[in-house]
């Protein structure tokens, strides 16, 4: 496959990810600013914004509620935003028009068309959840539609680095604003978790349990052990070596490395430090991306997100 498609292929799957994670965690803060009274909002935004690798803009004092949807949601110039997430997939489905289906290109351009310039903010929750049925929409087309051969691959890598990322973001902000941060059972619920907890634990939550849930456990899609182990899957398919003596894949290094190190290490002690890991995380999908783009895809046309945890 060339180079130029599998890129594009490989940032579709990310950035239709990126839109739908970064819809699910603001969906919960601003809910939480709106709810609780006590929460210091400049606080509480700076360190969102902190989290999903934005900056305030510049010359405000107190960030608001409205500064963060502006900058995170609507903004086509911030890379970590929604629009731009949603314009760069469009954009990408449109250099690799000759490989992906017509479904996937309309429902691309029409969700980037649709894409609103200013939010209402009696509408901010329909919005993020128009935004997750539109990423939802997308990743259904490609899983039910596509053959399971290099495309698939590249973009369903993609797809898992960029899941990897967005729960360790996810999972960071439970201790943004202390004990007025979210409960384990509203981070459950944004990520669609709630019910599937239920099911295997049997109880309501606990920070022990969620976190162990979130974190490690191999059958919920959109646990972090699950995303690793799935990206390693599709790099062994698309670059598959048989090593004598340790792996020369420096991408399937850096995944085992972080999977092993969450899978072994005591639920309590990553709880404990729980930003500390979740950094930890984001660093090693930055170093497998950047593998991944010196590997495959050496005209390196497509920037990374750099954003890190504070």
């Amino acid at each position: 496959m060339l180079s130029r498609i599998a890129e594009s292929l490989f940032w579709i799957g990310r950035y239709i990810e990126r839109s739908d994670g970064t819809a699910r965690i603001l969906d919960v803060h601003l809910q939480l600013l709106l709810e609780d009274p006590w929460v210091d909002e400049d606080i509480a935004c700076r360190s969102l914004l902190s989290v999903m690798g934005s900056v305030p803009p510049d010359g405000i004092d107190l960030v608001r509620r409205e500064d963060v949807l502006a900058r995170l949601a609507v903004d086509r110039m911030n890379p970590s935003s929604i629009a731009y997430a949603l314009t760069a997939a469009r954009e990408n489905a449109r250099r690799a028009r000759e490989i992906v289906s017509t479904e996937l290109w309309e429902t691309l351009n029409t969700t980037s068309a649709r894409m609103p310039r200013r939010l209402q903010n009696d509408r901010v929750h329909e919005f993020f959840q128009w935004v997750r049925e539109r990423a939802a929409l997308a990743i259904g087309i490609v899983d039910s539609s596509t053959s399971r051969d290099e495309a698939w691959q590249f973009f369903t890598l993609g797809r898992s680095i960029e899941r990897t990322d967005m729960t360790a973001r996810l999972l960071a902000t439970r201790s943004l604003t202390e004990a007025s941060g979210p409960s384990w059972t509203t981070i459950l619920r944004s990520c669609g978790a709630y019910e599937a907890y239920l099911r295997t634990y049997r109880g309501m939550p606990s920070a022990r349990n969620a976190a162990e849930f979130l974190l490690l456990d191999r059958l919920f899609p959109r646990s972090i052990i699950y995303s690793i182990q799935r990206a390693e899957e599709c790099m062994s398919a698309i670059d598959p070596r048989a090593d004598r003596v340790g792996h020369s894949n420096t991408v399937l290094r850096a995944l085992g490395q972080i999977r092993n190190d969450l899978e072994y290490r005591p639920i309590s002690e990553i709880l404990g430090e729980l930003p500390t890991h979740m950094d930890r995380v984001q660093k090693v999908t930055r170093e497998a991306s950047e593998a991944i783009r010196g590997r495959f895809f050496p005209t390196q046309a497509e920037p990374s997100w750099i954003g890190e945890i504070s």
